[in-house]
């Protein structure tokens, strides 16, 4: 098969409420496909289904060409998982939490063996090995959780909001991590609120109230803007910028960009030059107003307002 993952039209709801509706996509093998949204957006509920732990209500999924919903054992027997809490026994130590998966996916000793000295050097856990997890730093843990994850070497990983709580050179590193697994032809599907980590996807999902707001790489999302110039705007005084803005007859939108204001020109409707002079009329100071281009950020908020 072509893909490694294959969703039609995949439904979860609880009672009433529709937590993830009718979602469709494909993820070719070795990808990174990110899966971008807000805390209850229903990533988690669909990469739960994914792995074969939560039943579909309808539509279907194939993972490594088998069906989630009539095959649930054989897809958790191919796939490796990593949950956005800590998944590992705290008070079991490194070694511990290695051996018990070790053998747990069946593998033998010295199986176990082997896959432990990978663990141990790609988590950076060399003389750390008798430390209980509970005792490890954020970072280590989570490389640690990775491993153990990816111990009977899986084509496809799932990997819900991993780098959550994790000090941003932790979260490099973890990703310099999965950027390794790809390039040795793993499939890899992480969750993520994070829009810098999102960069880092050969694709992008983002999905906002249990539906698919849209779908493509970076460079493509950001083609949402390709006729809506984005303007970044410097002043001392953003309150009273962003609401003489907002006034404007050229400008669609504005948002808080750091110490910035980003505001969303209309098709067609002027440049900085223009608007410097305008908003200097209004009596406000402008340090210094460029035109940017749109960050992924930028692009979630618009997708989402649409879709909302």
């Amino acid at each position: 098969m072509s893909n490694a993952i294959s969703v039609r039209d995949l439904t979860r709801r609880f009672g009433g409420f529709v937590a993830v509706d009718r979602v469709t996509f494909d993820v070719e093998r070795g990808e990174i496909f990110g899966f971008l949204g807000a805390n209850g957006a229903g990533k988690s509920t669909t990469i739960r289904m994914l792995c074969g732990l939560l039943k579909p209500t309808s539509g279907a999924a194939l993972v490594d060409g088998v069906d989630v919903s009539r095959n649930p054992e054989q897809v958790k027997q191919r796939i490796g998982y990593m949950s956005q809490r800590f998944s590992l026994y705290e008070l079991l130590t490194v070694d511990q939490n290695i051996q018990f998966f070790g053998a747990m996916y069946g593998l033998n000793d010295d199986q176990i063996a082997v896959r432990r000295k990978f663990v141990i050097e790609m988590a950076g856990l060399a003389g750390r090995e008798n430390s209980k997890a509970r005792d490890l730093a954020g970072g280590w843990r989570q490389r640690l959780a990775l491993g153990c994850a990816i111990l009977h070497e899986p084509r496809i990983v799932f990997l819900d909001e991993p780098t959550g709580g994790v000090d941003p050179v932790s979260r490099r590193q973890f990703w310099r991590l999965i950027e390794e697994l790809s390039r040795g032809g793993v499939t890899v599907l992480v969750t993520t609120h994070y829009l810098d980590e999102a960069e880092h996807c050969h694709r992008i999902a983002i999905i906002n109230a249990g539906r698919l707001a849209a779908i493509g790489t970076s460079r493509e999302l950001k083609r949402v803007f390709a006729d809506r110039p984005i303007v970044e705007i410097h002043s001392s005084r953003p309150v009273d910028l962003m609401r003489a803005l907002e006034g404007m007859d050229e400008v669609e939108k504005t948002t808080i960009f750091g110490t910035a204001v980003h505001a969303v020109l209309k098709p067609g409707r002027g440049g900085t030059a223009a608007l410097r002079g305008q908003l200097e009329r209004l009596g406000l100071d402008i340090a210094a107003i460029d035109q940017v281009m749109p960050s992924l950020e930028d692009v979630f908020l618009d997708v989402v307002e649409k879709a909302s």
